[in-house]
């Protein structure tokens, strides 16, 4: 059944308005036509950032403890139901149910962190050099904002960026990405359920021509993108060239390194759930193993055993390891990365561009040996289920070679050597440092941001985005 796709701008319900067309199909499942749809115009996107400024000087004025009590119960509702929600991601995205209804879980808890932020302390009183003045501080928020998420985490991302906005005051016009209508409505409607007053989040569907008309906004005080490098980095241009606030989380080359004192079967274990979950579409995936040379053929050897023994297939199969990539340009885009590294001449030990199975955007994990560092397959960002692996003479190496591409996600070392573990955490050009853990897998109260090519603006999650999301205000009160 296709889902009936409908923006909400101030608390109505509407069809969207403008001329182009997208079809959401189950990737598992060609033949399933999740919706078709229209995408929104400038004049709904307008509506929605003019809904929001009707909406914004009550909401900023409703108590920080009230707004917490909504957040905590749309978490609570969304754990309560995140059998279901997972089960329509599974649909919409093809992520493999577990994973799937895990994460609506865990981004119940991420509302239900927010909410319970707004009891925490939201100034100081501070000491006056002069006499008979009260001094203290207070965050405000700063206005409206643009929340432009991805598909690949269609309920914790939307969190992420909604939790922090809402407690600190903010109202919000969100545009998610099309693959997944139904998860992002899903959000929205539990927000309201659970007392969200109408206008504070106005939810447009669109792509590109709806992102910018956000992004282009005047009245929009501030912008949270996920998604892509090029995206990302050009946006933060746009908005900053307005005195906007502009906070990009973005792509990422990252790579588990695998020590020479390594506990060989840990290391292929992290490799695996590091590189093909979710069929490797993380931000934070294992794209590249650095291998000390010495024991190189032994992990090899471990790895592709259990690589061999992984199932991709139908998500909502529980004996299924890794499910569809998204969409056919991102099933195109992965085989393209395959075929170009099989032409470029390197050993292919596992898996290599699959035709579609059980009609779905399938493909085999992956793996690429004795890969060279500065390789197109070793630096650029692929985003499925592919994995190069790259010997390495030692730490030094292994580290050079981490810091050796545009991005600066995240890394890990596997190793039983503590010194080794410390110097790779201090050395690596990453917002993100892993030792014995995989390089995806994140904890909601712990910033998260990446350096270089894969972040801008300040660290999503945790406390420090509540920076982003706020401004500070200073009073001096002098008493006769």
């Amino acid at each position: 059944m296709n889902a009936i796709v409908q923006n909400m701008i101030g608390g109505r319900r509407s069809v969207p308005g403008g001329t182009e067309r997208y079809r959401a199909i189950n990737p598992a499942r060609l033949d399933d036509i999740v919706a078709d749809y229209t995408f929104s115009s400038a004049s709904d996107v307008e509506a929605a950032v003019e809904a929001a400024r009707d909406a914004a000087q009550s909401w900023r004025e409703t108590s920080a403890i009230a707004r917490g009590e909504i957040l905590t119960k749309a978490g609570i509702l969304l754990r309560s139901r995140a059998k279901d929600l997972g089960a329509l991601m599974t649909r919409e995205m093809g992520k493999p149910l577990a994973e799937a209804v895990g994460e609506a879980d865990y981004a119940g808890k991420v509302l239900q962190f927010y909410g319970a932020e707004a009891q925490r302390p939201a100034g100081e009183t501070l000491h006056s050099g002069r006499p008979n003045v009260h001094y203290y501080t207070v965050r405000e928020p700063i206005g409206i904002v643009g929340a432009i998420t991805p598909w690949n985490f269609p309920f914790s991302i939307a969190c992420w960026k909604l939790g922090p906005a809402l407690v600190s005051g903010n109202t919000v016009v969100w545009k998610p990405a099309p693959h997944h209508p139904g998860c992002s409505q899903a959000v929205l409607d539990l927000l309201m359920e659970a007392g969200l007053p109408e206008g504070v989040v106005n939810l447009v569907h669109g792509g590109a021509e709806t992102g910018g008309a956000i992004v282009g906004d005047t009245r929009i005080a501030g912008v949270s993108f996920t998604g892509s490098t090029p995206v990302g980095q050009s946006i933060y241009r746009q908005v900053s060239a307005r005195l906007a606030r502009a906070q990009c989380e973005m792509g990422g080359k990252n790579a588990l390194y695998v020590h020479g004192q390594a506990d060989l079967d840990k290391a292929v274990m992290l490799t695996v759930e590091g590189a093909f979950r979710s069929a490797g579409q993380k931000c934070t995936a294992t794209s590249r193993v650095l291998v000390d040379k010495a024991i190189e053929a032994a992990f090899v050897d471990k790895l592709l055993s259990r690589v061999a023994e992984l199932k991709a297939g139908d998500p909502l199969d529980p004996a299924t390891f890794l499910g569809p990539v998204v969409d056919d340009r991102q099933f195109g885009k992965v085989r393209g990365h395959i075929g170009a590294a099989i032409a470029a001449g390197h050993p292919l030990l596992a898996g290599g561009a699959q035709a579609p199975a059980e009609n779905g955007y399938f493909v085999a994990p992956t793996v690429f040996g004795n890969v060279a560092p500065d390789a197109a397959i070793a630096r650029e960002e692929i985003f499925g289920p592919v994995v190069a692996l790259i010997p390495v003479a030692g730490l030094e190496a292994a580290v050079d070679t981490v810091n050796g591409t545009a991005y600066g996600l995240s890394a890990t070392i596997v190793t039983r050597d503590l010194e080794a573990a410390h110097r790779f955490a201090r050395s690596v050009d990453t917002g993100v440092v892993g030792v014995n853990l995989p390089t995806a897998g994140v904890e909601l109260h712990a910033p998260f941001g990446g350096w270089k090519g894969s972040g801008l603006g300040v660290p999503e999650q945790g406390l420090k985005i509540l920076d982003f999301y706020t401004k500070w205000r200073s009073v001096a009160m002098q008493f006769a």
